[in-house]
């Protein structure tokens, strides 16, 4: 009989399934051990096409592999590219095996997209450690994925750092009021974005969302635009015309670049809002129109309205929720999100394979100063999802128009100041090659790669550590622990 309180125990999480490819028995016997004795489901696999078969059939989706190098017929490197070129499997963490590993073998791996390389004689806890790090690595990005398409067709947006969460908690708060919106913010960085997900998230969804750029309109023509005329009213006025006003009757208005309205403009607008009512050009009839205004402006009005060139009455009137859009510069930890996003955008819009963005190139785009904001790298993932091959390298990265060595991002500082590094070292930036002669263990030849890349990125970047630390990821203290460790300096 099952107990009445058997409906109130959780059920446990279900365990991962590892795929185990080996030629030999022994290693495939041993490993389903060690994984099954931790709670995970194993297969086995003597041949990279047996292995395939087993991953093809779907019958039990395979939430990992571990597969050897050195198999007949195709080998471990033919198996992961073929992975790799699937759309499929392109995420499935693989961790390769090899028990003649040369540091060759390493790098291809690794190259090819493999999560991690481990060397025979196997170790019982290596290898749990590799397969929990790589399985938890999977479980973050497919989490991090299913948030990203919830922002996305929430918001039309992606971010996770605390800016842009902020800016999706103020757009939840506000949507559902009739209050008139103010964003602010630079060019670039998505005001209408916040409009539109405003409007969409709001009861008047199902009503009409008209743009108006008011620093597009010519100052003559702007009223006619914004409350219509009537047929004869000034030359060229063939046919009566409905303004924009009526045209957002029962949605919403969104007023861009507000700062950049006429001040006789400025206070038709503050009518209409204070009365609900307009005047076509020429015309006799009052018209009344139900219509939410949000505005944005890449100006500071309240410096405008102390210059005379900005209403202050208008300015309290819109401004009765303020919003800011923060920078690409204050969110650049989110980069890596957008890039995937608009990547994944642009690929299926252009019928193209969905591709990869090389570690590397990320880093470059991490330690660019982006002035035009979301929508300088939006466009700069276009370009390069159009051009380059199924990975993005730094060769295919667009040339930055806003690099200068007399920028104060990319100059070096003071040689007082202590994110500064002393001298040039005027290295080759290409992969490094182990010395002439020597044999080294992937330990060793790993800290040989690192330290290479660590100063070839700090030579990049004018050698300014903070902007280092971003581009590798790791913490600035980190890494001049790293820089002091690797002895590396600039030779005067």
């Amino acid at each position: 009989m099952t107990p009445a309180n058997a409906a109130e125990t959780p059920e446990p999480a279900p365990s991962a399934t590892v795929l185990v490819v080996d030629d030999e028995k022994n290693i495939r016997r041993t490993l389903e051990l060690v994984l099954v004795g931790e709670g995970f489901r194993v297969r086995c696999a003597a041949s990279a096409e047996e292995a395939l078969v087993i991953i093809d059939a779907g019958d039990e989706p395979v939430d990992l592999v571990l597969l050897d190098i050195n198999l007949p017929r195709m080998n471990g490197h033919a198996c992961l590219e073929l992975l790799r070129a699937d759309d499929v499997t392109r995420d499935l963490p693989v961790i390769v095996m090899s028990g003649h590993a040369s540091v060759n073998d390493a790098v291809r791996a690794i190259k090819l997209g493999a999560t991690d390389f481990i060397e025979k004689p196997l170790l019982r806890e290596r290898v749990l450690v590799s397969v929990r790090n790589a399985l938890d690595a999977a479980r973050s990005r497919r989490a991090l994925a299913v948030v990203a398409r919830e922002q996305l067709e929430k918001y039309e947006m992606v971010g996770r750092t605390p800016a842009v969460l902020k800016v999706f908690r103020e757009i939840e708060r506000v949507a559902p009021t009739r209050a008139s919106v103010l964003i602010t913010g630079e060019s670039g960085t998505g005001k209408e974005l916040i409009s539109r997900a405003i409007h969409r998230l709001g009861p008047r969804s199902k009503g009409a969302f008209i743009k108006v750029n008011c620093a597009a309109i010519p100052r003559e023509l702007i009223e006619s635009e914004l409350f219509g005329h009537e047929k004869g009213s000034f030359t060229g006025a063939t046919q009566r015309k409905r303004g924009l006003f009526e045209q957002a009757h029962g949605g919403t208005l969104f007023l861009d670049e507000i700062g950049d309205m006429d001040l006789l403009a400025q206070a038709k607008v503050l009518r209409a809002l204070q009365s609900g009512e307009i005047l076509r050009v020429g015309g006799e009839h009052v018209f009344h129109v139900d219509v939410r205004i949000l505005a944005a402006t890449n100006k500071d009005l309240t410096k405008e309205v102390e210059r005379g060139t900005f209403r202050e009455d208008l300015y309290f009137r819109l401004a009765v929720f303020p919003m800011r859009s923060p920078s690409l510069r204050e969110r650049r930890e989110d980069i890596p999100l957008m890039v995937d996003a608009f990547l994944t955008h642009f690929c299926h819009e252009n019928g193209l394979r969905k591709k990869t963005i090389m570690p590397q190139a990320m880093a470059m785009l991490l330690a660019r100063s982006w002035p035009g904001n979301v929508r300088e790298l939006r466009n700069a993932v276009e370009r390069m999802a159009i051009l380059s091959d199924d990975e993005i390298t730094v060769a295919d990265l667009p040339e930055d128009p806003h690099a200068s060595p007399f920028d104060d991002d990319t100059a070096p500082a003071d040689p007082d100041d202590s994110d500064a590094m002393p001298g040039d070292s005027h290295e080759d930036a290409s992969f490094p090659a182990p010395p002439d002669g020597s044999l080294l263990s992937l330990r060793e030849y790993r800290e040989l790669a690192e330290g290479h890349h660590i100063r070839h990125t700090l030579r990049a970047l004018s050698w300014n550590v903070s902007r280092a630390a971003i581009a590798l990821g790791v913490e600035r203290t980190n890494l001049h622990k790293k820089i002091r460790a690797y002895g590396i300096k600039r030779e005067s």
